[in-house]
């Protein structure tokens, strides 16, 4: 049954910002898995790194990579300098690694999509060669792979998957999986021991079609076996091949979840009887083990799950684990009619005094970490570390106090992140992740990303305001309160047209003297089935929409989908000044100019001024994302390519529009501004350990002269979901 415990301790180190006494992992290190491919492979094509195992020093990562056939290799003997060690091509689809001693044991798909005949071996490869040394067949498709503690037996899951297509998926597709045991002799594989244990007749569910997807070994030699589709948990004894015992993994009632998806992170919704079809499987001890409920077929209960080896549930994580992703901006909106957050990973270690128990999300692109308290007890939440995404396969190696994430998703061919493979060290320190999070309405977090701008209250110093774009509906204005660390998102105030909830795609935002607020939506008009204009809005302290202005048409008819950016203000009364960054050049502008454009709220005339953009790299662009006015007709932008990493460019930028008049609409000649550069923020960006974000899109300057940065997180859509906020106290003028 679900502990309160675990609710206390969430909202203890959730809310109070404030690190806990014993030690806590910060990650040090990204590896960028392309940087493996061997000069004959296209290092733009897809890679993955799913599972992921280390020599016993822990000095040497092995990871698979499905996509590309072959087995990966890195060294870690730094570990916050990770290098490439090795690559190996293989017959088939890697999906499982486990190494002992100088050999790696991966498991080999080589069936591809034929379903009703599949195929499989298991490689061994030579870890100082980098060649494969010995094959045996596997009779079937493997998916896991584990040792036994005493290194006497590789232990195999055989899951002949379903084809998903079939029957939308349905439920027996033979030929049968089966758990397979093999034999270790002197350090290698020993094909002629092959035992094949049934595992048909066992789970209620389809008793002819097990599909077998996860193992692990306890130091007694007991295997625990996940049947996901079954909705199943085997134990089986690795020494005799008998099933020792079996039993449902159960359902689970979900309260104060988000079930639909709707544009709304709205946790006020319920799932009743949800299976929790279990993935990933860890040994606690001997007699506990816990299992990441991902689901695939018509469950997935979005936590995960403490059993005893008896059947007996310990604890159970409910809604906890969606709840977390949702105040640190991670929630996958668009998985909430699926399985939220999908818990896919877990593993399991002792670090000195403490076991701890990680659980990965595949779809928010988190590691959480627990502390095991004992038996009958719910474990603490500690934190959650940031991943690439897709976290597929989570490495612990205790031994030098380090953990590993590998990620399987790469959207490189989106102009997006590559899979990666992250290192994390375990030490006496405050916890650098999470930098943003939202506090709880009414016992629910507030759910937030994408946060595309940011504005400084006039009256308060640390109290800010961030907009979320298009991701989301109806747009809101989250409050943020940046005096703590992590800053905290304590309210949202939902933007309305009258009276009803409006949804824009806004970029930009400005507090307006006396209050309310000027807003930035960019438009689109190259969207072919509803066009959207650039518009610049006038709000009230509470949302509401009280104008929207709308370019000229002289104007607006050489706009491209790079619109909007950001809005300043300068002035008062009659002098009141609204200026508005564009993003990219538009039809009308030189190469290289993106424009500055000013509204007089008074006369209702728009100008123009131009800013000289960066050069970018080869194959990328350069753009505008933030405009904030310094006074003393001093600005300050965000200037930035689209690239991700130590060679990316995103900067701060300053320019003075003083003695420069603002030409107006169709002149034929339009005034430069001269930046000066105020900050690199690549190097601020490569700190954190990743591989470098690249939608840094908000910016101000409180009234205490303090400088605040934040990345979009694209609303967790092709994206980790990570956010960075970043509060770089006094700006140097």
């Amino acid at each position: 049954m679900r502990q309160p415990l675990v609710l206390a301790a969430l909202a203890a180190v959730l809310l109070s910002g404030t690190a806990m006494a014993e030690p806590l992992f910060n990650r040090i290190a990204t590896f960028s898995v392309p940087q493996n491919l061997p000069a004959d492979r296209d290092p733009k094509k897809k890679t993955v790194s799913e599972i992921i195992a280390a020599n016993g020093d822990g000095t040497l990562l092995a990871y698979t990579d499905a996509e590309q056939k072959a087995l990966g290799i890195i060294d870690i003997a730094d570990p916050a300098n990770p290098k490439p060690a090795g690559f190996v091509p293989l017959e088939g689809e890697s999906t499982s690694v486990t190494i002992l001693g100088d050999k790696a044991f991966v498991a080999v798909v080589t069936s591809g999509d034929n379903f009703k005949e599949p195929a499989g071996h298991l490689a061994t490869v030579d870890l100082k060669t980098k060649q494969v040394v010995a094959k045996c067949d596997l009779g079937g498709q493997p998916d896991s792979v584990t040792l036994t503690k005493d290194k006497g037996k590789i232990v195999i899951a055989i899951e002949n998957e379903r084809d998903e297509k079939l029957n939308k998926g349905a439920l027996p597709q033979l030929p049968a999986g089966n758990l397979t045991l093999i034999g270790i002799k002197d350090g290698a594989i020993d094909c002629a021991t092959r035992q094949v244990v049934d595992m048909t007749g066992i789970a209620a569910i389809e008793p002819t079609d097990p599909e077998p997807e996860f193992v692990d070994v306890n130091q007694d030699g007991l295997v625990v076996v996940t049947l996901q589709e079954n909705n199943h948990l085997a134990i089986v004894d690795s020494k005799t091949g008998k099933v020792v015992t079996h039993f449902s993994a159960g359902s689970v009632d979900l309260k104060n979840i988000d079930k639909t998806r709707d544009g709304r992170i709205s946790p006020t919704e319920e799932l009743k009887g949800v299976a929790r079809e279990p993935d990933a499987v860890r040994w606690l001890d001997n007699d506990r083990f816990v299992t990441a409920n991902e689901g695939d077929w018509k469950g997935g209960s979005r936590g995960f799950t403490i059993f005893r080896k008896d059947g007996t549930v310990e604890f159970d994580s409910g809604s906890d684990v969606d709840h977390i992703a949702m105040r640190l901006g991670h929630y996958p909106e668009k998985r909430s009619g699926a399985k939220g957050s999908e818990p896919e990973g877990i593993e399991v270690a002792t670090y000195g005094n403490d076991r701890l128990i990680f659980v990965g999300l595949e779809r928010a692109s988190l590691v959480l970490v627990y502390k095991d308290e004992g038996a009958g007890k719910a474990p603490r939440f500690l934190q959650a570390l940031p991943t690439g995404i897709g976290p597929e396969g989570l490495l612990a190696i205790p031994q030098r106090d380090l953990f590993v994430s590998a990620s399987e998703t790469d959207v490189g061919e989106k102009g997006g992140a590559r899979s990666a493979v992250m290192i994390y060290r375990r030490a006496e320190q405050t916890a650098a992740y999470p930098t943003i999070q939202s506090a709880d309405e009414n016992g629910l977090p507030i759910g937030w990303g994408a946060l595309s701008g940011l504005a400084a209250d006039r009256t308060a110093p640390g109290k800010l305001f961030a907009i979320t774009d298009s991701a989301y509906t109806p747009s809101r204005l989250l409050e943020i309160d940046a005096t703590q660390k992590p800053a905290k998102i304590t309210g949202a105030i939902t933007v309305t047209k009258d009276g009803k909830p409006a949804s824009y795609d806004l970029e930009g935002i400005a507090t307006r003297e006396g209050g309310g607020f000027w807003l930035a939506s960019e438009g689109n008009p190259e969207k072919k089935d509803a066009p959207l204009a650039d518009i610049l809005l006038r709000v009230s302290a509470k949302g509401e929409v009280e104008e929207e202005i709308r370019l000229p048409e002289e104007l607006a008819k050489h706009a491209v989908r790079f619109g909007f950016e950001g809005v300043a203000v300068t002035g008062t009364g009659a002098d009141e000044t609204v200026w508005l960054a564009v993003q990219r050049e538009w039809k009308d502008d030189p190469k290289g100019k993106a424009k500055l454009l000013s509204y007089k709220p008074a006369t209702k005339e728009w100008s123009v001024l131009h800013y000289p953009l960066s050069q970018a790299a080869a194959g990328f662009w350069m753009g505008l994302s933030e405009l904030v006015s310094l006074g003393d007709d001093r600005f300050a932008v965000i200037e930035r390519d689209n690239g991700f990493g130590a060679k990316a460019v995103k900067t701060l930028q300053t320019f003075s529009v003083k003695g420069l008049k603002p030409a107006a609409i169709g002149a034929a000649e339009i005034p430069t501004v001269t930046k000066t550069l105020l900050r690199d923020l690549t190097l601020d960006l490569m700190k954190a350990g990743g591989y470098g974000l690249d939608k840094v899109e908000g910016m101000t300057v409180d009234k205490a002269g303090n400088l605040f940065v934040v990345t979009d997180n694209d609303g967790v859509d092709d994206s980790s979901g990570e956010t960075q906020f970043f509060a770089f106290g006094p700006l140097q003028r």
